[in-house]
């Protein structure tokens, strides 16, 4: 913790996760003082979530993979002198003003200099933020480990009680113990749907069919990355083996094109997609479920990054991430990255780049020399898992063609109740042709989300026919808020009376 009240930690870690909890951690063994501040009332992020105590749960590792990792970090978090300000919801990150202390040395990987910027990390306490307690945390650093969310492509019915996410489904099971249905298929794209569906099966639940939109052969196309990453290849297997177990069909180049029920989920239609993922006529199969969890793969949480104008890159597989440098860092100084923002890869790549961006955040901030061979041994395994990582992405990305599933009456935006029909209407007959222009004339991610469920579904149809979804991702945005903020949260910052010191130094509410 910091020497004095006065004083801002050393580094504030933003994320509770698998890259969070490493980066958290490593920095408070080297030393500095560390504010890890994470929404959920518990560590783990998505990947481990995991039943609160008052459910009861008799073995919560069983539901996972790779839990002896996760209980390690765990167990160095409750030695470790690190502030888990837990329920935080993180809305913004600002410098303070005349924030610099000292003079600052050489910037990029590898340079070592005094940094002295001051950062202000904006959140507000509660559940779900409800309370809107401001928070004000003081940092000389900032680690930006916010994960992932998952990506969604509208189709006829998928706004039916009873459908689900597919990572949504997976964090039913693990932090509650309820599955969203009996029968459940699970389709969409992206590694992500075999674990789901084999740990869905394992829970008692009947799996009918596993619905993948692209296919595997794609990997064949990166046999490198393969070849330097055997642990993927013994997950597959583990994952198809749980599959053949329990009698579940997998059924590639095909999408769930339209779900039927009248109050709640009772059928799915499946059919065979061609090469650009265009439903193929006559093609189309019914099967009897009471639910479906449906993903396309995730989507990097970059809006504080982007709010700071932290450069970012595109993806293999359309979505956003951050561009970083061997260390981790981000384009703007004092700010490092790891985990999902700088591109999905999964929890060990998650810790990995956690760890590295710890020792490079003890390492910039007070000149310490860097540890050469840990360091470079975590930028190879970074490197190899990462290279993964984008054959994975390059693999089940998705081609322009799904567009043809929506009807004119299908809605896109949820949140705002906006149809297909209606951004066609604004692109035909009104000249809109980029999401910014769909937006103003729709309100379609003008919602509650703000553009995470429906902002690529609506900058594809914005395109037109034929535009490549990597090439119709909305840019990302920089907005002030990364999370929805009370007005009276945002009123207190301008209230000096109104704040106090918390009993952790370099924290004000």
């Amino acid at each position: 913790m910091p020497a004095s009240a006065s004083d801002p930690y050393d580094l504030a870690v933003i994320g509770a996760g698998s890259a969070g909890l490493a980066g958290a951690v490593t920095a408070a063994e080297l030393g500095l003082s560390v504010a890890l501040l994470d929404s959920s009332p518990q560590t783990g992020g998505q990947f481990y979530r995991h039943p609160a105590e008052a459910i009861g749960a008799v073995r919560p590792e069983a539901l996972h993979h790779d839990w002896p990792a996760f209980a390690e970090l765990r167990r160095r978090l409750e030695r470790s002198e690190v502030s888990h300000l837990s329920s935080h919801h993180v809305w913004a990150v600002t410098k303070e003003d005349g924030g610099r202390t000292g003079e600052g040395g050489p910037k990029g990987g590898g340079g070592l200099t005094a940094q002295r910027d001051v950062w202000a990390v904006h959140a507000v306490t509660g559940a779900d933020g409800a309370e809107g307690q401001p928070v004000r945390i003081r940092t000389r650093a900032v680690l930006l480990a916010t994960g992932a969310y998952e990506r969604q492509l509208p189709f006829p019915g998928w706004t039916l009680p009873g459908v689900v996410g597919a990572g949504g489904a997976q964090a039913m099971l693990k932090s509650g113990l309820v599955l969203p249905g009996k029968r459940i298929v699970v389709a969409g794209s992206g590694p992500l749907l075999l674990a789901v569906a084999s740990s869905l099966a394992a829970a008692g639940a009947r799996v009918p069919a596993v619905i993948e939109a692209s296919g595997y052969l794609g990997y064949a196309r990166h046999p490198r990355a393969l070849a330097a990453n055997p642990q993927k290849l013994v997950e597959a297997a583990v994952h198809g083996a749980a599959l053949l177990r329990h009698r579940v069909r997998l059924r590639t180049r095909s999408a769930v094109t339209e779900v039927h029920g009248a109050d709640r989920v009772e059928a799915v239609t499946v059919t065979r997609l061609d090469r650009d993922w265009r439903p193929v006529r006559g093609t189309g199969r019914r099967i009897a479920c009471d639910a479906l969890a449906v993903g396309h793969g995730l989507a990097p949480q970059i809006e504080l990054a982007t709010a700071l104008g932290c450069a970012t890159r595109p993806t293999a597989d359309g979505t956003t991430a951050l561009a970083l440098g061997g260390l981790q860092e981000t384009s703007v100084p004092g700010v490092w990255a790891a985990g999902e923002t700088g591109g999905i890869g999964g929890a060990q790549l998650a810790r990995t780049e956690g760890e590295l961006a710890g020792i490079a955040a003890a390492a910039r901030l007070y000149g310490r020399p860097y540890r050469e061979g840990r360091i470079h041994a975590l930028q190879r395994r970074r490197d190899r898992m990462r290279a993964f990582a984008e054959a994975m992405a390059a693999s089940h990305a998705p081609a322009a063609g799904w567009t043809d599933w929506l009807t004119d009456a299908t809605d896109v935006c949820r949140c705002e109740e906006v149809t297909a029909g209606k951004i066609r209407e604004a692109v035909t007959d009104l000249g809109a042709r980029d999401a910014h222009t769909v937006k103003l004339l729709t309100r379609a991610g003008m919602g509650w989300c703000q553009g995470r469920m429906c902002g690529t579904a609506a900058a594809c149809l914005a395109a037109g026919e034929g535009q490549l979804l990597r090439g119709a991702e909305p840019p990302a945005e920089r907005r002030p808020f990364a999370v929805p903020v009370p007005l009276s949260a945002l009123a207190s910052l301008d209230d000096p009376a109104g704040t106090r010191p918390d009993t952790a130094p370099g924290t004000d509410h």
